[in-house]
């Protein structure tokens, strides 16, 4: 399995390495850095380039690229790529198809408050059209140990049982906690009908669709996966309610896209957006109709 980052020479950059690599430890996903350069345009300031330009900006380029290589520990496969492009979203894309990735990783903007998200438009664009998935790291991510917990956004609008299929099979396979937030609860505020509901429909469709801690990987077999933990987070708004829930350093949220996306798609939706504000860790946006790689 193969996850693309999407690597710039800042702290962007550095923060997409640091979390593939923690997603990537002890799994058997290897690391694909993708430096996007601008194409020859006649758009361009200077065109056509002066001669020697191009390779003065690919050694650089490779330069910025060896420096993201070296953050990769010795036990994560990585390698490292160079694609030229007009759109970088588009490039990390097509990178992603050609590579046949499962994932793509990239960070947040550099302005965000107290490690938290702030998106830029290259985050915005693969958030509303990417068709694998996307995981953003918050702003000052520096962890790189595995994973140590997974929780999944669930509700009841369309795509919801899709993503919990995803979301306990991804927990299977890595031996990992699962926990399930209901977003129906966050947009429902603090009516105790709702939470109940909330809680009694998450508790349906996990024993539907099976507990990740049964008929796991053979890896997660001889571990003590705990049963899923089912948790209404309630608040006046929802970034109050995301605030209210514990979070470990190594979890990671797995969320759906809105049912507005395009099959097989990602869009960021408005709840995901207010999410995304009060965050303290990584989130994995998850396509429509979206059907999981195996390892």
């Amino acid at each position: 399995m193969r996850y693309v980052v999407g690597y710039t020479a800042n702290a962007r950059g550095h923060d997409a390495v640091h979390l593939a690599v923690a997603l990537a430890r002890n799994h058997d996903v290897s690391l694909d850095l993708v430096l996007v350069i601008p194409e020859d345009s006649p758009f361009n300031a200077v065109y056509p380039p002066e001669a020697g330009y191009n390779d003065i900006l690919n050694e650089q380029a490779q330069r910025w690229l060896d420096e993201g290589l070296d953050l990769v520990p010795e036990d994560v496969t990585a390698r490292a790529h160079i694609r030229r492009g007009d759109s970088e979203a588009q490039t990390l894309i097509d990178a992603a198809m050609e590579f046949d990735a499962a994932a793509l990783v990239i960070g947040a903007t550099n302005s965000g408050l107290l490690k938290r998200f702030t998106i830029g438009s290259v985050a915005s664009s693969l958030l509303h059209s990417s068709p694998v998935p996307v995981a953003l790291a918050p702003n000052g991510y520096h962890r790189m140990e595995p994973i140590t917990r997974l929780s999944c956004g669930f509700g009841t609008r369309p795509g919801a049982d899709e993503l919990l299929d995803v979301a306990v099979e991804s927990a299977r396979d890595r031996g990992l906690p699962l926990r399930l937030v209901s977003l129906l609860a966050l947009d429902g505020g603090n009516s105790p009908g709702l939470a109940d509901a909330a809680w009694v429909h998450a508790a349906d469709r996990l024993a539907a669709v099976g507990s990740p801690a049964v008929g796991g990987s053979a890896e997660a077999a001889g571990s003590d996966v705990p049963e899923p933990e089912i948790v209404v987070a309630q608040g006046r708004t929802i970034e109050e309610a995301v605030d209210r829930l514990d979070w470990e350093d190594g979890e990671i949220l797995l969320i759906g896209s809105s049912r507005l996306a395009q099959q097989r798609a990602t869009f960021l939706g408005s709840t995901a957006n207010r999410i995304l504000r009060a965050l303290p860790v990584p989130m994995i946006v998850v396509p429509r109709d979206y059907t999981r790689q195996s390892s």
